[in-house]
């Protein structure tokens, strides 16, 4: 359990890091488009991996 927390931690780190790398090429014209691409693609890949880690941490709450 405890590694599974630490492993969320570190995707939420690397989900704010590419955050920061996207805002950061954006700035500059002209940017690479395709990188941009890439990295907004690894974002949402990891988005959905830390939903599917917090659900499984949290206790299922029946209605």
């Amino acid at each position: 359990m405890e590694g599974m927390r630490a492993r969320l931690t570190a995707l939420k780190s690397e989900h704010a890091d590419l955050d920061e790398a996207i805002a950061r090429i954006s700035e500059k014209a002209p940017f690479n488009q395709l990188q941009i691409q890439r990295l907004k693609k690894r974002k949402l890949m990891l988005k959905d991996l830390v939903a599917r880690m917090e659900s499984q941490l949290l206790p299922n709450i029946i209605a």
